[in-house]
C-alpha cells in the first residue's frame, strides 16, 4: 500500500482525443516509461459548475480547507496508532465502510446520496467542513475524558511509585505493624540505606520511652528503608525533632482500614474507566477516520473538478486519475503528464523561477500545466 498519491487532471483538447483515448495514451506511457507506478482512474461526476466568480472564489479557499480535513484525517489516525500502541493491539488496516482507505482512493465512488452533484459546489464545500469540524470538535471532547482518567491514575501511579520519602505508604503498611493504645503509638521512619546501622543502634536513644528492639524493616527502594519504631505518645513530637537533626524523616501516617480499602476501590474504578474510555475512544476513531476519510476524497473531486474548469475552461473536458509514483520515478512521471498535456500555454504554468509564469491554482508551491495535488494518506 503507498502512502503518497498525486491526484492530477489533463486537459482533453475539444474536436480531438476523447478522454478514454488520452487515458489508453497515459496508460501506454506509464507502463512503457514508468511501470512501477500504480495508475488509476479518479471518476468524478458532471458537478454543478456555478458561474466562474463563484469557482474563482471557491478556489480562494480550497487550499485551506483541504488542509483542515487532511489535518483531522491525521490528527485521527494518529490518536489510533497511539491508543494501539498503549493497548498492546496489533494495528488494523483503517477502512472505509469496511473498505482500505487506500482502495477507497483509487477505486473512488461519488456518494450522490450524501453530496448531492446538483447541488452548489460551495455547498458541497461546507457540507463537507462543516461534518469534518463537528467530528473534530467531538475527537477532543472524547480525548479529554480520556486523558483526565489517565492523569488522575497517572497520580496516583506517581505516589505509589515514588521513593519512599515521598510515596503513599498505605500499602506497604499491615495492621500489625502498627501499635496505638492510650499511651503508645508508632511512627514510621524513612531512613537513607546507607544509615541503616546507624538507625538501629540510635533508634532507642533518640528520646525517653522508646518501646526497645520495636523498630521493624517493613520495606526499601534504591535510596532509603522505612522502618516501624514504637514509644509513648507524649514523646512523639520531641522523637520526630531528635529523628529529624540525624538525617532520619519520619512520615506522617495514620492507619485506617476504611480510607485504605476506598483508594483501593478507587484505584479499581479509575483502571475500569480508563479501559472502557480508551477501547471506547479507539472504535470512535476507527468509524471516524472512515468518515473523515471519505469526506476528505469527495473534497479532493470538487477541488479537481474546480481547478480544471479555472485551468481548461468551459464545458469540462478533462482526465482525473490517481497515481503512486516512487520518489525516484516522479520525474518521469511529470514529463510524461506534460508531454500528454497539448497545451499551447504550459509555459505560463511552470514554476515562476523558470518561466515568470502565473502561480498554481490551490496555492500549490510546484505548478504544472496540469491540475496537480498530492495526497498523504500515512
Amino acid at each position: 500500500m503507498a502512502s503518497r498519491y498525486w491526484v492530477v487532471s489533463l486537459p482533453v483538447q475539444q474536436g480531438s482525443a476523447s478522454a478514454a483515448s488520452l487515458w489508453n495514451r497515459l496508460q501506454e506511457q506509464i507502463s512503457r516509461h514508468s511501470f512501477d507506478t500504480p495508475l488509476y482512474r479518479f471518476n468524478i461526476p458532471n458537478l454543478r459548475v456555478g458561474t466562474l466568480d463563484s469557482l474563482l472564489a471557491l478556489s480562494d479557499d480550497l487550499q485551506k480547507s483541504n488542509t483542515f480535513v487532511e489535518g483531522v484525517s491525521h490528527k485521527i489516525r494518529r490518536q489510533i496508532e497511539e491508543l494501539e500502541r498503549v493497548s498492546g493491539v496489533e494495528s488494523s488496516s483503517l477502512t472505509v465502510d469496511g473498505v482500505p482507505v487506500d482502495s477507497y482512493l483509487t477505486k473512488f465512488v461519488w456518494d450522490d446520496a450524501k453530496y448531492p452533484a446538483m447541488a452548489p459546489l460551495r455547498e458541497t464545500v461546507d457540507t463537507i467542513q462543516g461534518q469534518v469540524a463537528k467530528i473534530e470538535d467531538d475527537l477532543k471532547v472524547r480525548v479529554a475524558e480520556y486523558n483526565n482518567v489517565r492523569s488522575q491514575l497517572n497520580a496516583i501511579n506517581r505516589k505509589q511509585s515514588g521513593s519512599l520519602a515521598v510515596r503513599d505508604l498505605s500499602n506497604l503498611v499491615k495492621p500489625e505493624d502498627i501499635v496505638i493504645s492510650e499511651n503508645l503509638t508508632t511512627l514510621l521512619a524513612v531512613v537513607p540505606k546507607y544509615s541503616q546501622k546507624d538507625w538501629l543502634s540510635s533508634y532507642e536513644t533518640l528520646t525517653s520511652y522508646v518501646v526497645p528492639r520495636s523498630s521493624k524493616q517493613l520495606h526499601e527502594d534504591n535510596e532509603y528503608a522505612l522502618y516501624t519504631v514504637t514509644l509513648f505518645s507524649r514523646v512523639a513530637d520531641n522523637f520526630r525533632t531528635t529523628a529529624r537533626e540525624r538525617g532520619f524523616q519520619i512520615r506522617d501516617f495514620e492507619y485506617n482500614l476504611e480510607a485504605q480499602e476506598g483508594r483501593k476501590q478507587e484505584l479499581e474504578r479509575l483502571m475500569r474507566d480508563q479501559e472502557n474510555f480508551r477501547n471506547s475512544l479507539l472504535q470512535w476513531c476507527y468509524t471516524s477516520y472512515g468518515e473523515v476519510f471519505s469526506s476528505w476524497m469527495h473534497f479532493c473531486a470538487v477541488r479537481v473538478f474546480a481547478e480544471s474548469i479555472l485551468r481548461y475552461g468551459l464545458p469540462p473536458s478533462f482526465l482525473a486519475c490517481v497515481l503512486a509514483p516512487s520518489v525516484k520515478g516522479e520525474k518521469k512521471v511529470r514529463s510524461i503528464l506534460e508531454g500528454l498535456c497539448d497545451n499551447t500555454h504550459s509555459a505560463y504554468w511552470k514554476p515562476e523561477e523558470d518561466a515568470g509564469g502565473m502561480a498554481g491554482l490551490g496555492g500549490d508551491a510546484d505548478t504544472h500545466p496540469y491540475v496537480s495535488f498530492t495526497i498523504n494518506i500515512a
